[in-house]
């Protein structure tokens, strides 16, 4: 691959935003200071520009095998690039799912030969699938992956004597989807009984309640905290959730972590009138002031990670009464620059949107030399032009399904280039069909 020189750009890494050169030959970052020349290297004058280690998307589904229709490992890894996004955990809640050894590493396999970014996959707990669990080896994959609500793909597991064996059972962390099913199934039935199956969208967050995230996320935790398991609690989406996190002990040291997701950030249950079913998640959008909960919760870093739960469906799927339309939508391409937004508005600063994106996935999962800006570290960096507005729409989306919730959203920041083990794998607007991503590997003792 040769060599790549990056001049006079600004490097956010590690707390510190400094003005930096990165030499970067093969895969590798190899050197990281004021002035490097190098008369072999390709040289990319980057100034005025910020250099960002690659983004981690600890969450998001690229619907193959099986719902292809959606999207594939080719066309949202792509559009994760565009996004600035170099590294993917990817769902077992496909078609079949992967809750056996076997499927995960067919689906490797189709990450080996398609996939544009790095790539790792969650292994599915079910309540009959213990066994296959307790021989999956702990570096194989990126964790384990609990539906403790239903969800696009029904894998909920629900049988509490199976959830402990689980959590008593492996030392990969396990990753929750939490809300209580009976609590959203007797919401359910009542609005069913008042509008039949065209329930207005705005009842949505009222279903999939505060009370069912809160029950089932409480019972998670108490049931991690009596079996010593390692829990990362996905899409946290109520502000009344953030309280049973931590802030007082570092990342490293956490048994418990939390995350919370782009549109839980973005949105509001205001949105519902306009947005409709194309803001339909589950867990659902909720208040805004469930929204500033946990933008208060990730700035004091009771909440670690913001991912994206990217889960594309057709529009015509989407545009469907309430019953019918199916939860979840694309955002690997659209996340970053929306939360540099939030550091344009002074919500979140620069260092710490890098720290909850970039390294504390990286820590959290254990993933080896990925996540910072570090000599001897793979090549993974997006560059940003903080000042280059543009507005999203159908002409510049790129996931197979050829919409967004933030379609006509004017962004302040673009991505200019994304680098991917040290291949220019995005570059003002067009891509390279050279893939050069790899398989994650974890630093697990």
């Amino acid at each position: 691959m040769g060599k790549i020189l990056l001049k006079n750009g600004t490097m956010v890494n590690e707390g510190v935003i400094q003005e930096n050169d990165i030499l970067i030959v093969d895969d590798l970052i190899v050197k990281i200071a004021k002035d490097i020349t190098d008369a072999d290297a390709l040289v990319i004058d980057v100034k005025g520009m910020h250099i960002l280690p690659g983004i981690i998307d600890d969450q998001v589904h690229f619907r193959e095998p099986g719902l292809t229709h959606k999207g594939t490992i080719a066309t949202e890894s792509r559009a994760a690039l565009a996004g600035g996004i170099t590294t993917y955990m990817e769902q077992p809640n496909t078609t079949p799912q992967t809750t056996t050894i076997e499927k995960l590493e067919e689906k490797f396999s189709v990450g080996a030969r398609s996939s544009f970014a790095n790539y790792s996959f969650l292994f599915g707990g079910t309540n009959d699938n213990l066994e296959e669990l307790k021989r999956l080896d702990k570096n194989a994959c990126s964790g384990i992956k609990l539906f403790l609500g239903s969800s696009t793909g029904n894998m909920l597991v629900d049988d509490e004597k199976v959830i402990e064996s689980i959590f008593r059972n492996t030392e990969m962390v396990i990753s929750a989807h939490c809300e209580d099913e009976t609590t959203v199934r007797k919401n359910l039935v009542a609005y069913k009984a008042e509008f039949g199956e065209d329930i207005p969208l705005k009842y949505h967050p009222i279903i999939r309640s505060e009370e069912a995230c809160y029950l089932s996320s409480s019972r998670a935790i108490t049931l991690a905290e009596k079996t010593g398991a390692r829990l990362h609690v996905f899409h946290v989406s109520t502000g009344k959730e953030t309280d049973l996190f931590r802030n007082d002990i570092p990342l490293q040291e956490k048994k418990i972590t939390a995350e919370v997701c782009i549109h839980h950030l973005w949105f509001s249950d205001a949105d519902y009138a306009e947005k409709g079913t194309l803001i339909k998640w589950n867990p659902a959008v909720k208040t805004a002031n469930d929204r500033d909960l946990l933008w208060k919760a990730l700035l004091d870093d009771r909440i670690d990670v913001i991912a994206t739960d990217h889960a594309p469906h057709l529009l015509e799927e989407k545009d469907n009464i309430y019953t019918k339309a199916p939860s979840g939508g694309p955002l690997v391409q659209h996340a970053l620059p929306a939360m540099l937004e939030k550091v344009k508005d002074g919500t979140i600063k620069l260092e710490k949107m890098v720290q909850k994106m970039c390294h504390n996935p990286a820590i959290l999962f254990q993933i080896e030399k990925r996540g910072y800006i570090r000599e001897g570290y793979y090549a993974d960096l997006v560059i940003t032009d903080l000042n280059s507005p543009w507005t999203v729409t159908k002409e510049n989306i790129a996931y197979k399904c050829k919409w967004s919730p933030f379609e006509e959203v004017t962004f302040s920041a673009k991505v200019v280039h994304t680098i991917i083990n040290g291949h220019l794998g995005y570059s003002n607007g067009k891509f390279s069909e050279t893939r050069n991503a790899k398989r994650l590997t974890y630093n697990r003792p």
